[in-house]
């Protein structure tokens, strides 16, 4: 994980509302057929839609958190789950602290 990586995943006002629903993701998502929404995640499609962009663009947006440490990725039968990550979280934070 590089600062570069943070700052890039940090900079989408769209990245940032992803990782705040994914603090609390019974507060806003439905429950899932598939998947704890605390345990496992919240499944992609449910984030595309509430995000209102395709699925690739959450892709693209799930990869940058992914690769910043932010977010953990875990396939369920054909989905992926996202969750936030609190260790990522707390490493970032330090990270950032100690970069500026």
């Amino acid at each position: 994980m590089q600062a570069a990586d943070i700052f890039k995943a940090l900079g989408s006002a769209k990245r940032l509302q992803i990782l705040e629903w994914l603090k609390d993701p019974r507060a806003h998502f439905p429950p899932q057929r598939d998947g704890d929404l605390v345990e496992d995640g919240v499944c992609a499609v449910f984030l595309a839609d509430k995000l209102g962009v395709s699925a690739s663009t959450l892709s693209e947006h799930m990869r940058l958190l992914v690769a910043a440490g932010l977010v953990t990725a875990k396939p369920v039968k054909q989905w992926t789950f996202y969750r936030r990550d609190a260790e990522g979280a707390a490493r970032v934070a330090l990270m950032l602290g100690e970069a500026v």
